[in-house]
């Protein structure tokens, strides 16, 4: 039985016994039969939003597990999928994915370009000047390039 009902057969069991609103007592019991049914409405509201914001989080859980499927196109844990074209696609992609860096040097203002890996080993030796570029300190920038330019550098 729900809240609703059980609130209903309250409402039905106080006017069955006769209580009238006349009275102290009946006018209290009347009362407080009016709030629970407010409060049984107002829990019936809250369920159905919990069930809306539960369907949507799932929804918005299944689109991101797409989207991280896509994005990372490797074989998970999950669902163990290790077939030999994935692999060959996967590289293919892996080339295409790779993030490079835009890197000046502090001591001569040298611009170079580095990839994702050699970023995170944290430092590199400067091929004009030999100093040390540390990359925490470093400017660095992504490099951005436009597919229709074959690799040319956007400003």
């Amino acid at each position: 039985m729900t809240t609703s009902e059980k609130v209903a057969y309250l409402k039905g069991l106080a006017e069955g016994m006769g209580i009238q609103e006349d009275g102290g007592q009946g006018k209290l019991f009347h009362v407080i039969i009016d709030i629970l049914e407010d409060l049984s409405l107002d829990l019936a509201d809250t369920k159905d939003a919990l069930v809306d914001l539960t369907d949507g989080v799932e929804e918005i859980s299944d689109d991101l597990a797409e989207l991280e499927n896509e994005f990372y196109e490797s074989p998970c844990s999950c669902c163990g999928s290790d077939d030999d074209e994935d692999e060959e696609y996967d590289e293919d992609e892996e080339e295409d994915d790779t993030v490079f860096y835009s890197v000046e040097c502090p001591g001569c203002g040298f611009k170079l370009t580095v990839d994702g890996d050699t970023l995170d080993a944290g430092s590199f030796e400067c091929p004009e000047c030999g100093e040390v570029i540390d990359f925490e300190n470093a400017a660095v920038e992504e490099v951005v390039f436009d597919d229709e330019d074959d690799g040319d550098e956007k400003d």
